[in-house]
């Protein structure tokens, strides 16, 4: 698995197809190969023409493990996908994260706009702006002896999920308090890159696509029907917008 350091972290990260790039963000507590080798997006994607670059956030998966809060600011790991985008050589790419991974897009997109041909948020809405991420109590169920442990529901799945998935629990309870991180109005009316946004219609994680997508100058937003926050990353739906969108000339 090939890997690469920005700001001395090591990265890991995977790149396969050939044809214009598109670069893939996780959210949070997933690893490339859960949110998009798993779901068909690599190979949906690859099969389109596409060349697909996806990382392990910082925390996550095969990258390295970091243990201080503010190590995992949104801001610091869009630099983490604009160092994979230069240590590639990929010039302007186009860009998609899925919840945590959209707000750190999001971010990307203001930092070096020049990178960044068109912007895919799925699984954030207005909370990207009216919601600082996740709950921090996930780091309580995180830090939990074991899952019987934990009461809260939204916990519970978090906890769960880390435990089936192998993960470094401490590492996402840092990186739950450290990328909670809003934006402002006024940031994200400077995204400058047609964007398209994509929420399901019972995701009660991501806040609605719509009033988000009023604030962006050109972006759009369409609902995944009957997909919660974690079942909406695969939809049929969701892929089928993604695919017309890329397929636009810019």
């Amino acid at each position: 698995m090939p890997t690469f350091r920005h700001d001395g972290i090591e990265l890991a990260y995977l790149d396969e197809g050939e044809g214009e790039p598109i670069v893939l963000v996780h959210g949070f507590g997933s690893t490339k190969e859960i949110n998009w080798v798993g779901p068909g997006w690599v190979s949906t994607l690859t099969g389109a023409g596409r060349r697909v670059i996806a990382l392990d956030n910082r925390g996550h998966g095969a990258s390295a493990k970091l243990y201080q809060p503010e190590l995992y600011d949104p801001w610091l790991m869009a630099r983490d996908v604009i160092g994979l985008i230069d240590h590639l050589d990929l010039g302007r790419v186009d860009l998609m994260g899925y919840s945590m991974g959209g707000r750190i897009s999001a971010c990307a997109a203001l930092t070096a706009p020049e990178r960044v041909r068109s912007l895919v948020l799925g699984g954030i809405g207005i909370h990207l702006i009216a919601g600082a991420g996740l709950p921090i109590t996930i780091a309580d169920a995180l830090r939990a002896p074991s899952l019987a442990d934990v009461t809260d529901p939204m916990g519970r799945m978090f906890r769960a999920f880390a435990d089936q998935t192998n993960s470094d629990r401490e590492a996402l309870a840092a990186c739950i308090v450290g990328s909670r991180r809003t934006l402002s109005r006024e940031e994200v009316a400077r995204i400058a890159v047609p964007t398209l946004i994509a929420v399901g219609t019972r995701d009660e994680v991501a806040g609605a696509p719509a009033p988000l997508a009023a604030l962006i100058p050109d972006a759009r937003a369409i609902d995944i029907p009957d997909r919660d926050h974690m079942r909406a990353v695969g939809d049929k739906v969701f892929k089928e917008a993604v695919l017309a969108f890329l397929d636009e000339p810019r």
